[in-house]
């Protein structure tokens, strides 16, 4: 297959894939499109996903493995407000453990978030193991212990924990999911915080909840961290995000409210 191939009988050369191409790679040549700066194409699939004839494939992105949108029932706006406005950080879990088919469907979810210049790259470790996960809440409650700045920062939860018994790293959730990339990746941050919020946002459809695990992160990001080898991540790979996730305890019933909307538009005077 040669890189762009373009059905005449079906291209009505309207132009869509050329104006819609991100980087550029496509001009309109005399008989439908072409490939203008082939070096530049970063494979979002969008000359193939917009044409509607069906007209243009591409190798980088066939449209053989393109899902067709025609019978995709949309949500409307209010249906979406509270699609969004109902996910809920859940931090009391079900002793339950979540099948590993559901938590490879939410990391699956994951990787269909838009990434800076579709560079993706970001890959996922999840860890289901109790011990494992004990483990990592001792390493990083001897961080906290042993830092004096984050010893005062998180005084209130060191004394749950010691006091009451609270995991108040993981709270005792049955599944941590970690977004790593490789070290020298520049938007592995980036990238991991919109996959992790596709996958928090598909979590409930699965009966699941999820929250970021904020401060098992203050140790995780860190490049030496121990807990890079407790989670036997690959050399020459970092941890970037870090969500977990189970069957929550409690449904919440309502919505909740926040700050009012601060917005301005700017005009020239």
């Amino acid at each position: 297959m040669e890189l762009i191939t373009i059905d005449q009988e079906k291209c009505i050369q309207c132009g869509a894939c050329v104006k819609e191409c991100p980087s550029f790679v496509l001009s309109m040549g005399r008989t439908g499109p072409e490939i203008a700066a082939a070096q530049s194409c970063i494979a979002c699939g969008h000359c193939v996903a917009i044409c509607p004839q069906a007209a243009i494939d591409y190798k980088k992105t066939p449209l053989s493995k393109q899902l067709e949108l025609a019978d995709y029932p949309q949500l409307n706006a209010k249906e979406s407000e509270l699609f969004l406005r109902s996910r809920r950080s859940i931090r009391s879990y079900l002793e339950k453990a979540v099948p590993r088919e559901e938590l490879v469907k939410l990391v699956n979810i994951a990787r269909f978030a838009p990434t800076a210049s579709n560079s993706q790259s970001i890959s996922y470790v999840i860890i289901d193991d109790r011990k494992i996960l004990d483990a990592s809440v001792e390493i990083v409650i001897d961080k906290l212990e042993s830092d004096n700045t984050l010893k005062q920062r998180f005084t209130h939860y060191l004394n749950e924990y010691h006091e009451n018994g609270v995991d108040v790293i993981l709270r005792n959730a049955p599944s941590l999911i970690l977004a790593t990339a490789d070290m020298n990746f520049p938007r592995g941050r980036e990238n991991s915080i919109f996959s992790l919020a596709y996958l928090e946002l598909y979590a409930p459809t699965l009966g699941l909840g999820s929250c970021w695990a904020g401060i098992l992160e203050v140790l995780a990001l860190d490049i030496k961290s121990p807990l890079l080898k407790l989670f036997h991540i690959p050399e020459g790979r970092k941890i970037t995000g870090a969500v977990m996730a189970g069957y929550p305890q409690y449904k919440y019933k309502r919505l909740v409210e926040r700050n009012p909307l601060n917005v301005d538009f700017y005009e020239e005077i």
